[in-house]
């Protein structure tokens, strides 16, 4: 099995990208193939001590899912089904893709949903992101000038993905062992 597990929610297919650009830069045996949580099962996810977890935040800070519009379940239907996993001796990274610029109030808040639910289930979540170079006016997903987790905004800021992908991945690499 790989050591890391790569699990994501998507409603037009950005977030997919994100991590099958992850998943790129990974063989086999460091990282799982990119998995949608509609696909994925609750073993599944937990059987991994390593995660990159990737959400978009939808309208005024939804997580993907059926009441958000998605055409397919999301996070919104497979958090509860992971409600009473211990995720103590977990080490999850998180990345969030938002839209600044017509979302300022609830920017990248779906990442800011799940920090809380996998915190509040043990987990030790790393990779955290400087909120500096964004121009939102507040987020769930930030405290202290950090966001809990590498944020994209690929309506806006497109350019930088790439650059801050790499920085991130490099940051959390050694959290990671490797």
């Amino acid at each position: 099995m790989s050591r890391i597990g790569l699990f994501f929610g998507s409603s037009s297919g950005n977030t997919r990208r994100i991590a099958k650009m992850i998943k790129k830069r990974y063989d086999d045996t460091t990282m799982a193939d990119a998995l949608n949580v509609n696909k994925a099962t609750p073993e599944l996810l937990a059987s991994y001590d390593y995660l990159i977890l990737g959400t978009p935040t939808l309208g005024e800070g939804a997580l993907p899912g059926l009441e958000a519009d998605c055409q397919q379940t999301s996070w919104a239907e497979f958090l509860p089904q992971l409600q009473d996993i211990d995720f103590s001796g977990k080490t999850i990274a998180l990345y969030g893709l938002g839209d600044q610029e017509k979302y300022p109030e609830n920017f990248v808040d779906a990442l800011g949903m799940l920090y809380e639910f996998f915190t509040a289930r043990g987990a030790r979540v790393v990779g955290f992101w400087p909120s500096d170079g964004y121009d939102f006016i507040t987020s769930k997903a930030e405290a202290d000038g950090e966001f809990f987790g590498l944020v994209l905004d690929q309506d806006n800021q497109k350019q930088l993905t790439d650059d801050r992908l790499a920085t991130w991945l490099r940051l959390i690499s050694g959290e990671f062992g490797l």
